[in-house]
């Protein structure tokens, strides 16, 4: 709590003041002038945009794909399982590098494309492993082999039987696909340069490297004897602490809903020895 606290008292300050340090829990200089800087962005309100479709789009992409496949290979009698793991293992420590992949993805179509914010993280190796461990070690067989004598076919065990028991670990899975979604910025700055595709948290970084910039130039011009007015220069650790407060928000309102899942997930989920 104190270093969130910590936060907001800078993105409250005067952010000339925030700049003279000694600031703990509760600003000296109260404002509102960091979150208005930050709004006055033209790309605000189709950055935010941007971030939830991509965020809602690929948690729930990114979890069908992932649970879909943890699902197939904790099938006792799936053919082959063992040989199709060590196949989608091997691009989890091998990758070919940034170059290829950005060639890759140019012959895909997907520069200047919303779906390369989808399409590369729908699998996840790590995730995958945790699902399936968690569907082995908690949903005894004789569950499905009941349903079976019931008359129920494959998908609706499925969708009847494993999808209600597997509430903790889709909910752990899915907070920390919507969060890696939520907080990435470099995909954007790799592959996009359509201002109308950009996400929220690259915007951010743009402005707060912008007021950066702004202070090194006026530092300078101080060197060289000109007069600055010091009030017209923005102080980029508060626009970083304002920042933080509006990127964290969104998660901080999502968590509480799917907190009373997420140690249940990550521990019955975790690989036994």
């Amino acid at each position: 709590v104190f270093p969130y606290l910590h936060i907001l008292a800078k993105a409250f300050n005067d952010s000339n003041d925030t700049a003279k340090g000694g600031l703990v829990f509760w600003p000296r200089m109260f404002t509102v002038g960091n979150f208005k800087m930050l709004a006055s962005n033209a790309n605000l309100i189709p950055s935010i945009r941007v971030s939830v479709l991509r965020a809602v789009c690929g948690t729930v992409l990114g979890l069908g794909v992932q649970f879909g496949a943890a699902y197939a290979l904790s099938r006792k009698k799936f053919p082959g399982k063992k040989w199709i793991t060590y196949v989608i293992m091997i691009p989890t420590f091998l990758s070919a590098g940034a170059i290829p992949v950005y060639v890759l993805y140019s012959k895909m179509g997907l520069l200047n494309n919303f779906w390369v914010y989808i399409l590369p993280t729908l699998f996840s190796f790590y995730n995958m492993v945790i699902i399936r461990s968690y569907i082995e070690n908690s949903i005894p067989d004789a569950i499905e082999e009941s349903a079976l004598i019931d008359g129920c076919n494959e998908v609706q065990i499925f969708i009847k039987m494993i999808l209600p028991l597997s509430k903790p670990i889709l909910a752990t899975i899915a907070l920390w696909l919507m969060v890696g979604h939520w907080n990435d910025y470099t995909t954007t700055l790799t592959y996009i340069t359509n201002p109308k595709l950009s996400t929220l948290q690259y915007n951010m970084m743009e402005m707060i490297k912008e007021s950066e910039r702004i202070q090194k130039m006026a530092a300078a011009a101080q060197q060289s004897g000109q007069v600055v007015d010091q009030a017209s220069v923005p102080s980029s650790d508060s626009l970083i602490s304002a920042q933080v407060v509006l990127t964290t928000v969104p998660i901080m309102c999502v968590y509480p809903f799917l907190q009373k899942y997420f140690v249940k997930g990550i521990t019955l989920g975790s690989v036994k020895g």
